[in-house]
């Protein structure tokens, strides 16, 4: 019985080793050269030399890092529940019975299965540039012509845009949430009165609630990490004025422009941690407002 067993887990490891060879080779290994690097002075000519936390107090004295986080913080705050809301209101509208819903959902969803590419973003760009399709649009409808693109106010906003244009994902998320809502509940408050606004607040979101913390936290832990994007529309240079210096776009400049990887490997460790942080912090207050079916409070 003994040999057998150990020969099942003989065969189950062999079947392992790919996954197991590639996490310790292409991710684990990787990890943890950065995590050494990011102690040390390397520029990738030479060897490293430990420099201990110096690349990490660096950061505080860095202002374009901090423009980094600034620009990175306002991109999360807003376009995340931006782009939620849309794909939320999307899904109620194909949960709510209209005719077509197989067309509408593929449509809505097919910008997500592209993804934020190169060639997206290139699309983007020259559409909001000056005498793009969205500035003659714009420009007829009585505004002012330049594009967005070279606008230091208006970048940020074309950014969202695109994320928020992306949507499909949490969209279809979302719609397999709402249809597990029971319309009982529904039918039961409106014979009680309540309106369309009240069943939604009071009966679809404490419902939703588990598949709008699932969205909301695989959104944030994306918005973190927008780079193709940001490196096209900007040049790759973060501009203009460092309106579109994202973190990881400056994380690439300066471990593969200015070949300070010690430096970008501390800021790689930064991300990381945020991003931990952020995600032990929604899970710990999730208890307060996620409500999970046949659950006692």
């Amino acid at each position: 019985m003994k040999r057998a067993r150990r020969a099942e887990n003989r065969i189950g490891y062999a079947f392992l080793a790919p996954w197991l060879i590639g996490f310790f080779v292409l991710t684990a290994g990787p990890m943890l050269a950065s995590l050494y690097l990011a102690f040390t002075d390397y520029n990738l000519f030479r060897a490293p030399e430990w420099v201990g936390l110096e690349n990490f107090t660096r950061l505080l004295d860095d202002p374009r890092y901090l423009q980094s986080v600034k620009v990175t913080l306002v991109y999360v705050l807003i376009g995340t529940p931006v782009k939620l809301a849309a794909a939320l209101a999307v899904a109620l509208l194909l949960n709510s019975g209209m005719r077509g819903q197989g067309f509408y959902r593929s449509a809505f969803y097919a910008p997500s299965l592209i993804g934020a590419s190169v060639s997206i973003a290139i699309v983007w760009k020259a559409m909001f540039s000056d005498a793009g399709i969205v500035d003659v649009v714009l420009t007829g409808l009585g505004g002012q012509p330049g594009g967005w693109v070279g606008d230091p106010d208006k970048t940020m906003p074309m950014m969202i845009l695109l994320a928020t244009w992306q949507f499909g994902a949490p969209m279809v998320i979302f719609l397999a949430g709402l249809k597990q809502v029971p319309k009982e509940l529904h039918e039961a408050a409106a014979v009680d009165g309540a309106g369309a606004l009240r069943r939604f607040w009071n009966i679809t979101v404490p419902m939703l609630s588990p598949v709008i913390f699932f969205n909301l936290l695989l959104e944030t832990i994306n918005a973190f990490q927008v780079f193709a994007s940001a490196y096209v529309i900007s040049g790759g240079q973060g501009g203009p004025a460092g309106s579109t210096l994202f973190y990881t776009l400056y994380l690439y400049l300066r471990g593969f422009q200015d070949s300070r990887m010690g430096y970008a490997s501390a800021m790689a460790w930064v991300l990381a941690l945020v991003i931990g942080l952020i995600t032990a912090v929604m899970f710990r207050t999730s208890n307060a407002w996620v409500h999970y079916s046949g659950e006692s409070k």
